[in-house]
């Protein structure tokens, strides 16, 4: 379920902490296609680090964004992230059809941390070694638990979820769609979300391993809020530029780095730990998507303190949409905030 990969068209829906995302793409010859797209913001503590608090509210936000976009959609890909989800990766024998099923069953109950019974497993297969026979597993386990409560309120909200995916594995779709993979580069991808940031890392030209981190611009949107003695929305429109004569931009800039430290020393540990089992001597380059790649500073102030080159990813880059019928929206403004939206997206449903 979580691997699948044919109508067509697909929607891919980003459930934020701050807002829901959608896009749904056309599968076309040239390749994909923009047929509809839409953003709604979420009522403030609706969702707190994966967890709803206000299941109603998630709900109705839910249902009217889709009565925006299309009223007829029903089927969408949607993904997790955080504390509910596992990934790992590991070798083992070649092997094929339930004998290959047993063995990754047999590594699942070695390395998750949760009785498999609790979990729902699936895996991929990164690559094949033909001259020693083995072959590298991508396991994802998800708790059951916290899979289901997602599932539900899907299914509350009239939709159907054909696919679940994990935003990691989105965020590298978007990226690989659009760009070339540099096999002589290590390239991390960074999802800076409100309350968690993906971070995934790109090495020899393969995926390698992804972490999330138990942060995102909450924290920064708070600092605002109490700087300057905003309410939620006017933080956001601070945030957005649209305030930019009524608000002091040196302070502002400050307020934002000062209350960066938290993310920082997050990537900062990230970075450090996946150099060491990498034996990576260095970061290449570093994509930023998400929320935070729109944070005015934050991009040039990443660079700076984690001196890794830094660009912004832009996941409707080789895809195709009319400006015109999007203009309210302005994707190319938002576009990296529809990164997970996008890679979701692209998964072909069977």
């Amino acid at each position: 379920m979580l691997f699948s990969r044919s109508s067509k068209t697909t929607v891919g829906l980003d459930i934020g902490a701050n807002s829901l995302k959608l896009v749904q793409l056309e599968n076309t010859k040239a390749g994909h296609a923009v047929t509809a797209l839409g953003i709604r913001e979420l009522p403030p503590e609706a969702i707190v680090s994966d967890e709803v608090k206000d299941r109603d509210a998630v709900i109705y936000n839910i249902q009217s964004l889709i009565d925006e976009v299309d009223p007829k959609i029903k089927n969408v890909v949607v993904s997790i992230s955080g504390y509910g989800v596992i990934t790992d990766k590991f070798m083992i024998d070649k092997k094929s059809g339930s004998e290959a099923e047993q063995a990754i069953l047999f590594e699942a109950e070695q390395r998750s941390p949760f009785d498999v019974e609790d979990v729902t497993l699936d895996h991929h297969v990164v690559r094949v070694d033909e001259e020693t026979k083995k072959q590298e597993i991508l396991l994802v386990a998800a708790r059951n638990e916290f899979l289901n409560s997602y599932i539900e309120l899907l299914l509350d909200a009239g939709l159907q979820p054909v696919v679940v995916d994990i935003d990691a594995f989105a965020l590298l779709n978007a990226y690989a769609h659009n760009y070339d993979i540099d096999p002589e580069r290590t390239t991390v991808l960074v999802n800076m979300g409100y309350d968690v940031t993906n971070v995934l890392y790109l090495y020899n030209g393969l995926y390698h391993s992804t972490r999330d981190i138990s942060s995102g611009t909450r924290e920064i949107y708070n600092s605002i809020q109490k700087e300057f003695r905003l309410n939620a929305e006017l933080a956001g429109k601070a945030i957005k530029g649209e305030m930019k004569d009524s608000i002091d931009q040196d302070m502002l800039k400050a307020t934002i780095i000062s209350a960066t430290e938290e993310i920082i020393s997050g990537l900062e540990m990230a970075f450090s730990y996946f150099k060491t089992q990498a034996k990576a001597d260095k970061l290449d380059w570093m994509v930023l998507s998400g929320g935070g790649a729109l944070v005015p500073y934050l991009p040039e102030f990443l660079q700076s303190r984690l001196s890794v080159p830094l660009e912004i990813l832009n996941p409707l880059r080789n895809i195709d949409y009319d400006p015109e019928m999007f203009q309210y929206l302005e994707p190319e403004k938002i576009a990296p905030m529809l990164t997970v939206p996008v890679g979701l997206a692209m998964r072909k449903v069977r």
